[in-house]
């Protein structure tokens, strides 16, 4: 159990560190990625690029 949290930590981490470079190929941005203010704080609900990044990720996975 203590191993996957481990490995959930890491994944968050590549994916924080990756955050900025995905952004500049445009993702972040798509009609069903929702960005809003609540108690003047920015909250971002990437629905869309998640459902697409996904969708990349499984057909890599299954290719390989």
């Amino acid at each position: 159990m203590f191993r996957w949290l481990i490995v959930i930590f890491l994944v968050l981490m590549l994916a924080n560190a990756f955050t900025p470079w995905v952004k500049k190929l445009g993702f972040g941005k798509f009609p069903g990625d929702f960005r809003f203010s609540i108690f003047g704080r920015e909250v971002f609900l990437p629905v869309t690029t998640t459902v697409i990044l996904s969708m990349v990720a499984a057909g890599l996975a299954r290719l390989l």
